[in-house]
């Protein structure tokens, strides 16, 4: 097993205290972590993903909260690139939740096909159009008790129009959030209702949407589901399960993902402050 990297200077350090050791509730036969120990573990995270990842931003191209309500709908059991790739064509064919209301179910179908399950996401798209068409003015709602009322929509999908269309604080529990948080003992629930619950209660309610963000990007691109990248991890002092990846730091680097390995992002328009390359458009791959 590689040796564990020693913890990075942050901008928040205001001594030069020595690298952090792995959590106190990793140690065989050490006691629990304590919820204050543990609130200040996840808390550190935080701040060392948002140096790491001062650039993550939903991976979802977006103009308006339509658009990023449809595209997250969307992105259920595909990539984000895939999305990105394939709602171009979309939003030109249907450009408000009236159009999309009225939309040929077999013409819908073949422009989302490139996603997966389209024609489930093509009958959620329709029947969610048509309730924004006929019971919010054709505009999408800003709070979550109306957006779960939506066809093909559940809280994840809420949280992420919420926090990132309308500014309202959210935590989106994908599974690479929910396999993140529980590494890091944040919690060990598996419902993803629960896991939203337990990290909201750990940070303050402004953290929560770029919280999401952060974690989700890490998520893709270093601490993989079947081979994390422990040795190249930025915050491997601080993570209780430490080792499960390659720990080797050469090793570790070549399992880098998307702008942390050189190759391009999942945006075809990505942010100004995107360090990566853009995505390339359907079939330029």
């Amino acid at each position: 097993m590689g040796e564990r990297p020693a913890a990075k200077k942050t901008k928040s350090a205001k001594t030069n205290k020595s690298p952090v050791e792995k959590p106190a509730a990793a140690k065989a036969g050490a006691k629990a972590e304590s919820r204050t120990a543990l609130v200040r573990r996840a808390r550190r995270i935080n701040r060392e993903l948002a140096e790491v990842y001062s650039y993550a931003h939903p991976e979802l191209d977006f103009e308006n909260p339509f658009q990023l309500l449809v595209a997250t709908v969307l992105s259920a059991q595909t990539t984000d690139l895939r999305v990105n790739q394939t709602t171009p064509a979309l939003f030109a064919a249907y450009p408000t939740p009236e159009d999309m209301a009225a939309a040929d179910p077999e013409t819908l179908e073949q422009l989302i096909r490139p996603t997966g399950f389209f024609r489930a996401k093509a009958k959620s798209l329709i029947g969610l159009s048509v309730a924004l068409r006929d019971r919010f003015g054709g505009e999408v709602p800003g709070r979550l008790e109306d957006l779960v009322t939506l066809p093909g929509v559940g809280r994840k999908t809420a949280n992420v129009v919420l926090g990132n269309a309308f500014g309202v604080p959210g935590v989106t529990v994908d599974t690479h959030f929910g396999r993140l948080v529980r590494r890091w003992k944040w919690t060990d629930a598996e419902d993803p209702e629960k896991v939203e619950a337990d990290v909201c209660a750990l940070f303050p309610k402004s953290e929560w949407t770029m919280l999401s963000h952060r974690v989700i990007f890490h998520g893709r691109r270093v601490c993989h589901s079947r081979k994390p990248a422990c040795g190249a991890c930025p915050i491997a002092p601080l993570c209780p399960s430490y080792g499960e990846g390659e720990t080797d730091p050469e090793k570790a680097k070549k399992l880098l993902k998307y702008e942390m390995g050189g190759r391009p992002g999942q945006r075809l328009k990505p942010p100004a402050d995107y360090p990566g390359l853009p995505a390339s458009p359907l079939g330029a791959e």
